[in-house]
């Protein structure tokens, strides 16, 4: 009898990405390479999303209504984010694009992932795995995303719900 392993963080960070590439074939070793994870980490969470059903069981194609339905309504309790300090970042949540162009924020209202490479100042909000800064900076549609997602986990009612609407048309469209 296999054991039932849970859905970590860099499973949803593959996930996307697997996702975001609509039907263009992927390999494992690209994934990796482009997330910043080892090639076992990739497979470890392909297993994972494929037990929680969020892939089919080819481990190629992502369960688009489960895994729009865990992100929407799951993933703010799982992987909970409260802003931290301040520091140098890359722009997440509200502050990143597609939401920097509906929600006007202040200098003191700026949600960042902590980076060196970061040239805006904010609240600190841990991203859901170490390597999404680097991962996304690789992938603008990645980046943004990744973005929508933090909104929902730290958001205001305003952020959230035009986070939910763009991650449904996008995630709909994948």
């Amino acid at each position: 009898m296999k054991v039932a392993q849970g859905i970590k963080p860099q499973d949803v960070l593959v996930l996307l990405k697997i996702a975001l590439a609509k039907e263009r074939p992927w390999r494992l070793v690209d994934l990796a390479q482009e997330l910043g994870l080892s090639i076992s980490e990739v497979s470890m969470a392909l297993e994972r999303a494929k037990y929680s059903s969020l892939l089919d069981s080819s481990k190629k194609h992502v369960v688009w209504p489960a895994l729009l339905e865990f992100i929407l309504h799951g993933l703010k309790y799982v992987f909970p984010a409260e802003p931290g300090a301040l520091c140098r970042g890359i722009p997440t949540s509200h502050s990143a694009p597609p939401l920097s162009s509906h929600i006007v924020s202040s200098e003191n209202d700026r949600y960042v992932w902590p980076s060196n490479d970061g040239e805006v100042r904010g609240q600190a909000i841990e991203p859901i795995y170490e390597s999404v800064p680097k991962a996304a900076r690789k992938d603008p549609q990645l980046y943004e995303v990744l973005a929508l997602i933090d909104a929902l986990r730290v958001g205001r009612a305003r952020e959230r719900k035009i986070a939910v609407e763009e991650l449904t048309r996008r995630l709909s469209a994948a």
